[in-house]
Protein backbone atom coordinates (compact mmCIF):
# COMPACT_ATOMS: atom_id res chain seq x y z
CA UNK A 1 0.00 0.00 0.00
CA UNK A 2 1.40 3.38 -0.74
CA UNK A 3 1.79 5.89 1.34
CA UNK A 4 -0.55 8.25 -0.42
CA UNK A 5 -2.81 5.97 -0.43
CA UNK A 6 -2.01 5.12 3.61
CA UNK A 7 -2.88 9.13 4.08
CA UNK A 8 -6.09 9.00 2.28
CA UNK A 9 -7.27 6.29 4.29
CA UNK A 10 -6.24 8.24 7.26
CA UNK A 11 -8.20 11.30 6.46
CA UNK A 12 -11.51 9.45 5.46
CA UNK A 13 -11.31 6.08 7.69
CA UNK A 14 -9.85 3.71 9.53
CA UNK A 15 -8.52 0.62 8.82
CA UNK A 16 -9.14 -2.48 10.49
CA UNK A 17 -8.49 -6.02 9.06
CA UNK A 18 -10.24 -5.95 5.79
CA UNK A 19 -12.88 -3.38 6.61
CA UNK A 20 -12.34 0.14 6.47
CA UNK A 21 -14.41 1.94 8.91
CA UNK A 22 -15.97 5.24 9.05
CA UNK A 23 -16.16 7.16 11.74
CA UNK A 24 -19.50 9.44 12.18
CA UNK A 25 -19.67 13.12 13.31
CA UNK A 26 -20.32 13.95 16.76
CA UNK A 27 -24.58 13.23 17.50
CA UNK A 28 -26.54 16.54 18.36
CA UNK A 29 -28.81 15.64 20.48
CA UNK A 30 -32.45 17.10 20.07
CA UNK A 31 -34.53 19.00 22.35
CA UNK A 32 -37.09 16.38 22.98
CA UNK A 33 -34.06 14.45 24.02
CA UNK A 34 -32.93 16.67 27.14
CA UNK A 35 -36.05 18.38 28.34
CA UNK A 36 -39.23 16.69 29.47
CA UNK A 37 -41.25 19.34 28.80
CA UNK A 38 -40.23 19.69 25.34
CA UNK A 39 -40.99 15.91 24.94
CA UNK A 40 -44.63 16.45 26.29
CA UNK A 41 -45.44 19.39 24.11
CA UNK A 42 -44.41 17.68 21.26
CA UNK A 43 -46.29 14.44 22.28
CA UNK A 44 -49.66 16.66 22.67
CA UNK A 45 -49.22 17.92 18.99
CA UNK A 46 -49.13 14.89 17.86
CA UNK A 47 -51.91 13.66 19.43
CA UNK A 48 -53.67 16.78 18.66
CA UNK A 49 -52.74 15.92 14.75
CA UNK A 50 -54.52 12.48 15.34
CA UNK A 51 -57.61 14.09 17.10
CA UNK A 52 -58.54 16.50 14.32
CA UNK A 53 -57.93 13.97 11.84
CA UNK A 54 -60.94 12.01 13.28
CA UNK A 55 -62.69 15.48 13.44
CA UNK A 56 -62.32 15.82 9.58
CA UNK A 57 -63.51 12.39 9.09
CA UNK A 58 -66.36 13.29 11.34
CA UNK A 59 -67.08 16.42 9.36
CA UNK A 60 -66.82 14.42 6.29
CA UNK A 61 -69.68 12.12 7.03
CA UNK A 62 -72.20 14.95 8.51
CA UNK A 63 -71.06 16.80 5.00
CA UNK A 64 -72.17 14.02 3.26
CA UNK A 65 -75.53 13.38 4.80
CA UNK A 66 -75.88 16.95 5.42
CA UNK A 67 -75.31 18.90 2.34
CA UNK A 68 -77.97 19.02 -0.46
CA UNK A 69 -76.93 18.02 -4.15
CA UNK A 70 -77.80 21.40 -5.06
CA UNK A 71 -76.04 23.38 -3.06
CA UNK A 72 -73.30 25.54 -4.96
CA UNK A 73 -69.92 27.71 -4.23
CA UNK A 74 -69.61 30.97 -5.82
CA UNK A 75 -66.08 30.61 -6.36
CA UNK A 76 -65.85 34.10 -8.01
CA UNK A 77 -63.44 34.04 -11.70
CA UNK A 78 -63.58 30.34 -10.93
CA UNK A 79 -66.67 29.84 -11.14
CA UNK A 80 -69.09 27.45 -8.95
CA UNK A 81 -68.53 24.30 -7.21
CA UNK A 82 -70.74 22.14 -5.43
CA UNK A 83 -70.52 22.69 -2.05
CA UNK A 84 -70.92 19.02 -1.35
CA UNK A 85 -67.66 17.88 -3.52
CA UNK A 86 -65.72 20.78 -2.02
CA UNK A 87 -66.60 19.85 1.37
CA UNK A 88 -66.00 15.91 1.03
CA UNK A 89 -62.62 16.91 -0.94
CA UNK A 90 -61.51 18.86 2.17
CA UNK A 91 -62.43 17.14 5.05
CA UNK A 92 -60.94 13.72 3.87
CA UNK A 93 -58.06 15.64 2.37
CA UNK A 94 -57.52 17.43 5.71
CA UNK A 95 -57.36 14.03 7.29
CA UNK A 96 -55.22 11.99 5.47
CA UNK A 97 -52.60 15.56 5.31
CA UNK A 98 -53.13 15.50 9.49
CA UNK A 99 -52.31 11.83 9.76
CA UNK A 100 -49.36 12.36 7.54
CA UNK A 101 -47.63 15.34 9.47
CA UNK A 102 -48.67 13.62 13.03
CA UNK A 103 -46.80 10.33 11.71
CA UNK A 104 -43.64 12.81 10.26
CA UNK A 105 -43.62 14.77 13.58
CA UNK A 106 -43.76 12.12 15.96
CA UNK A 107 -40.76 10.50 14.27
CA UNK A 108 -38.62 13.73 13.90
CA UNK A 109 -39.52 14.30 17.71
CA UNK A 110 -40.31 11.45 19.81
CA UNK A 111 -38.69 8.24 17.80
CA UNK A 112 -35.10 7.01 18.82
CA UNK A 113 -32.56 9.67 17.60
CA UNK A 114 -29.49 7.32 17.22
CA UNK A 115 -27.49 7.42 14.56
CA UNK A 116 -26.13 3.79 13.82
CA UNK A 117 -24.06 2.16 10.74
CA UNK A 118 -25.24 -1.45 9.89
CA UNK A 119 -22.29 -3.01 7.07
CA UNK A 120 -23.33 -5.17 4.32
CA UNK A 121 -23.44 -8.80 4.87
CA UNK A 122 -23.94 -11.48 2.58
CA UNK A 123 -27.18 -13.12 1.05
CA UNK A 124 -28.75 -15.66 3.81
CA UNK A 125 -27.78 -14.25 7.11
CA UNK A 126 -27.14 -16.73 9.90
CA UNK A 127 -29.46 -17.09 12.66
CA UNK A 128 -27.65 -15.40 15.02
CA UNK A 129 -28.21 -12.20 12.66
CA UNK A 130 -31.67 -12.80 12.51
CA UNK A 131 -31.94 -13.10 16.60
CA UNK A 132 -30.17 -9.52 16.50
CA UNK A 133 -32.64 -8.29 13.40
CA UNK A 134 -35.95 -9.27 16.00
CA UNK A 135 -34.51 -7.79 18.73
CA UNK A 136 -33.52 -4.33 17.20
CA UNK A 137 -37.27 -4.79 15.77
CA UNK A 138 -38.04 -5.05 19.34
CA UNK A 139 -35.89 -2.33 20.32
CA UNK A 140 -37.27 0.03 18.17
CA UNK A 141 -40.77 -0.56 18.72
CA UNK A 142 -40.07 0.22 22.59
CA UNK A 143 -37.50 3.29 21.82
CA UNK A 144 -40.58 4.35 19.66
CA UNK A 145 -42.51 5.24 22.66
CA UNK A 146 -45.49 3.21 20.76
CA UNK A 147 -46.21 1.58 24.52
CA UNK A 148 -45.30 4.18 27.03
CA UNK A 149 -46.70 7.57 25.43
CA UNK A 150 -50.19 5.89 25.60
CA UNK A 151 -51.99 9.25 24.24
CA UNK A 152 -50.04 9.27 21.18
CA UNK A 153 -50.91 5.44 20.82
CA UNK A 154 -54.81 5.77 21.91
CA UNK A 155 -55.17 9.05 19.19
CA UNK A 156 -53.61 7.00 16.85
CA UNK A 157 -55.84 4.25 16.99
CA UNK A 158 -58.84 6.22 16.61
CA UNK A 159 -58.22 8.17 13.75
CA UNK A 160 -56.79 5.19 11.99
CA UNK A 161 -60.12 3.37 12.90
CA UNK A 162 -62.28 6.38 11.70
CA UNK A 163 -60.13 7.00 8.68
CA UNK A 164 -61.71 4.18 6.30
CA UNK A 165 -65.11 5.32 7.16
CA UNK A 166 -65.78 7.57 4.36
CA UNK A 167 -64.84 4.25 1.92
CA UNK A 168 -68.03 2.83 3.58
CA UNK A 169 -70.18 5.69 3.19
CA UNK A 170 -69.68 6.53 -0.44
CA UNK A 171 -70.90 3.32 -0.97
CA UNK A 172 -73.99 4.77 -0.82
CA UNK A 173 -73.54 6.29 -4.52
CA UNK A 174 -72.89 2.68 -6.18
CA UNK A 175 -77.06 2.98 -6.13
CA UNK A 176 -79.65 0.74 -4.68
CA UNK A 177 -78.84 -3.40 -3.59
CA UNK A 178 -79.60 -5.62 -6.82
CA UNK A 179 -82.08 -7.18 -5.14
CA UNK A 180 -83.10 -10.38 -7.24
CA UNK A 181 -83.16 -7.96 -10.60
CA UNK A 182 -80.04 -10.06 -11.72
CA UNK A 183 -82.25 -13.01 -11.85
CA UNK A 184 -84.65 -11.62 -14.14
CA UNK A 185 -85.48 -9.76 -17.32
CA UNK A 186 -88.17 -8.36 -19.30
CA UNK A 187 -89.40 -11.51 -20.71
CA UNK A 188 -92.63 -12.85 -20.01
CA UNK A 189 -95.27 -15.43 -21.04
CA UNK A 190 -95.93 -14.25 -24.38
CA UNK A 191 -93.94 -11.83 -25.08
CA UNK A 192 -93.85 -11.20 -28.82
CA UNK A 193 -90.47 -11.36 -30.48
CA UNK A 194 -89.08 -8.66 -32.82
CA UNK A 195 -86.92 -8.12 -34.71
CA UNK A 196 -83.99 -5.71 -32.69
CA UNK A 197 -84.15 -2.13 -33.92
CA UNK A 198 -86.58 -2.46 -36.13
CA UNK A 199 -89.32 -3.91 -34.05
CA UNK A 200 -90.72 -5.95 -36.99
CA UNK A 201 -92.14 -9.19 -35.55
CA UNK A 202 -91.12 -12.50 -36.20
CA UNK A 203 -92.81 -15.56 -38.00
CA UNK A 204 -91.06 -18.95 -38.41
CA UNK A 205 -91.05 -19.01 -42.05
CA UNK A 206 -88.94 -15.54 -41.91
CA UNK A 207 -86.38 -17.34 -40.73
CA UNK A 208 -84.30 -19.76 -43.11
CA UNK A 209 -81.92 -22.95 -41.75
CA UNK A 210 -78.45 -21.66 -40.84
CA UNK A 211 -79.48 -17.81 -40.00
CA UNK A 212 -79.20 -15.99 -37.19
CA UNK A 213 -81.36 -12.56 -36.27
CA UNK A 214 -81.03 -10.71 -32.92
CA UNK A 215 -84.32 -9.97 -31.06
CA UNK A 216 -85.71 -8.23 -28.12
CA UNK A 217 -88.68 -7.73 -26.54
CA UNK A 218 -92.12 -6.27 -28.43
CA UNK A 219 -92.52 -4.27 -25.54
CA UNK A 220 -88.91 -3.14 -24.61
CA UNK A 221 -88.95 0.52 -26.24
CA UNK A 222 -91.51 1.39 -24.27
CA UNK A 223 -90.24 -0.05 -20.71
CA UNK A 224 -86.31 2.26 -21.72
CA UNK A 225 -88.99 5.43 -22.00
CA UNK A 226 -90.79 4.53 -18.17
CA UNK A 227 -86.99 3.54 -16.94
CA UNK A 228 -84.91 6.10 -18.61
CA UNK A 229 -82.02 3.57 -18.75
CA UNK A 230 -80.50 0.58 -21.05
CA UNK A 231 -80.96 -2.21 -18.40
CA UNK A 232 -83.72 -3.48 -19.64
CA UNK A 233 -82.08 -3.68 -23.10
CA UNK A 234 -78.42 -5.06 -21.96
CA UNK A 235 -80.56 -8.15 -20.19
CA UNK A 236 -83.13 -9.10 -22.60
CA UNK A 237 -81.32 -8.83 -26.06
CA UNK A 238 -81.18 -12.32 -27.64
CA UNK A 239 -80.00 -13.86 -30.66
CA UNK A 240 -82.21 -16.52 -32.66
CA UNK A 241 -80.74 -19.46 -34.48
CA UNK A 242 -82.39 -21.95 -37.42
CA UNK A 243 -80.82 -25.56 -37.63
CA UNK A 244 -82.23 -28.85 -39.05
CA UNK A 245 -84.40 -30.01 -35.78
CA UNK A 246 -82.16 -33.28 -36.55
CA UNK A 247 -79.28 -31.33 -35.98
CA UNK A 248 -80.03 -30.22 -32.59
CA UNK A 249 -78.02 -32.78 -29.82
CA UNK A 250 -79.80 -32.06 -26.51
CA UNK A 251 -82.73 -29.24 -25.13
CA UNK A 252 -83.31 -28.55 -21.80
CA UNK A 253 -86.97 -30.00 -22.19
CA UNK A 254 -90.09 -29.83 -24.46
CA UNK A 255 -91.24 -26.53 -26.00
CA UNK A 256 -87.59 -24.80 -25.77
CA UNK A 257 -87.90 -24.83 -29.21
CA UNK A 258 -89.94 -24.10 -32.30
CA UNK A 259 -88.92 -26.61 -35.89
CA UNK A 260 -85.53 -25.90 -35.02
CA UNK A 261 -85.55 -22.09 -33.80
CA UNK A 262 -83.88 -22.17 -30.45
CA UNK A 263 -83.35 -18.53 -28.76
CA UNK A 264 -80.56 -17.60 -26.49
CA UNK A 265 -79.18 -14.72 -24.29
CA UNK A 266 -76.83 -12.76 -26.22
CA UNK A 267 -74.45 -11.37 -23.73
CA UNK A 268 -71.48 -13.78 -22.96
CA UNK A 269 -71.58 -15.69 -19.67
CA UNK A 270 -67.80 -14.30 -19.13
CA UNK A 271 -67.74 -10.96 -18.85
CA UNK A 272 -70.96 -10.06 -20.55
CA UNK A 273 -69.70 -9.25 -23.79
CA UNK A 274 -72.68 -9.30 -26.75
CA UNK A 275 -72.17 -12.65 -29.08
CA UNK A 276 -73.39 -12.62 -32.77
CA UNK A 277 -70.63 -14.45 -34.83
CA UNK A 278 -72.33 -17.78 -35.84
CA UNK A 279 -70.98 -20.68 -37.49
CA UNK A 280 -73.68 -22.60 -39.16
CA UNK A 281 -71.64 -25.67 -40.16
CA UNK A 282 -70.93 -26.45 -36.12
CA UNK A 283 -73.70 -24.69 -34.52
CA UNK A 284 -70.76 -22.88 -32.30
CA UNK A 285 -71.36 -19.42 -30.84
CA UNK A 286 -68.16 -17.64 -30.86
CA UNK A 287 -67.53 -14.50 -28.17
CA UNK A 288 -65.23 -12.00 -29.95
CA UNK A 289 -63.79 -10.39 -26.48
CA UNK A 290 -62.51 -13.72 -25.11
CA UNK A 291 -62.75 -16.38 -27.53
CA UNK A 292 -65.55 -18.40 -25.25
CA UNK A 293 -67.37 -21.16 -27.48
CA UNK A 294 -70.92 -22.22 -26.92
CA UNK A 295 -72.43 -24.81 -28.90
CA UNK A 296 -75.96 -23.99 -29.44
CA UNK A 297 -77.09 -27.49 -30.96
CA UNK A 298 -76.39 -28.44 -27.00
CA UNK A 299 -78.33 -26.82 -24.75
CA UNK A 300 -75.35 -23.81 -25.56
CA UNK A 301 -73.10 -25.78 -23.41
CA UNK A 302 -69.25 -24.42 -23.25
CA UNK A 303 -66.77 -26.27 -25.67
CA UNK A 304 -63.99 -23.77 -25.20
CA UNK A 305 -62.92 -20.33 -23.31
CA UNK A 306 -62.77 -18.90 -20.14
CA UNK A 307 -66.86 -18.80 -19.75
CA UNK A 308 -67.82 -21.25 -16.77
CA UNK A 309 -71.84 -21.22 -17.82
CA UNK A 310 -74.21 -22.01 -20.62
CA UNK A 311 -75.62 -19.56 -22.32
CA UNK A 312 -79.02 -18.98 -20.75
CA UNK A 313 -82.03 -20.15 -23.11
CA UNK A 314 -85.51 -18.77 -23.78
CA UNK A 315 -88.17 -20.96 -24.02
CA UNK A 316 -90.36 -20.01 -27.42
CA UNK A 317 -93.40 -21.18 -29.18
CA UNK A 318 -95.92 -19.32 -31.74
CA UNK A 319 -99.02 -17.22 -30.61
CA UNK A 320 -102.11 -17.44 -32.36
CA UNK A 321 -101.36 -15.32 -35.14
CA UNK A 322 -98.09 -17.16 -36.14
CA UNK A 323 -95.75 -14.97 -34.76
CA UNK A 324 -92.52 -16.21 -31.96
CA UNK A 325 -93.43 -15.69 -28.87
CA UNK A 326 -91.12 -16.61 -25.53
CA UNK A 327 -93.11 -18.88 -23.08
CA UNK A 328 -91.10 -17.46 -20.15
CA UNK A 329 -88.29 -15.49 -19.08
CA UNK A 330 -85.31 -17.11 -18.64
CA UNK A 331 -84.81 -19.82 -16.56
CA UNK A 332 -81.33 -18.62 -15.07
CA UNK A 333 -79.40 -15.31 -14.88
CA UNK A 334 -78.27 -13.89 -17.77
CA UNK A 335 -74.55 -12.66 -18.40
CA UNK A 336 -71.44 -12.92 -16.41
CA UNK A 337 -71.56 -14.73 -12.26
CA UNK A 338 -72.22 -12.44 -9.84
CA UNK A 339 -71.21 -13.29 -5.92
CA UNK A 340 -74.29 -15.52 -5.68
CA UNK A 341 -73.58 -17.83 -8.30
CA UNK A 342 -70.37 -19.42 -9.23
Amino acid sequence: MSNDHKTDIATTGIVEGDIVEFPLPPHHHRLTDTDPRAARRAERQVSTMFILSGLCIIAFIAAYIAIPETSYLNLGPAGTIQTSNFMLGLTFGLATLLIGIAAIHWAKKLMSDEEIVDYRHPVGSPQEDRDAAKAAFDAGVAESGFVERKMVRRTLLGALALFPLPLIVLLKDMGPLPGDSLRHTIWRKGSRIVIDVTGQPLRPEDMQVGSLVSASPADLKAIQEADGDQNARAKASIILVRMKPSDIVSEQGEGWSWNGILAFSKICTHVGCPIALYQQRTHHLLCPCHQSTFDLADSGKVVFGPAARAMPQLPITVDSEGFLVAQSDFQQPVGPSFWERA
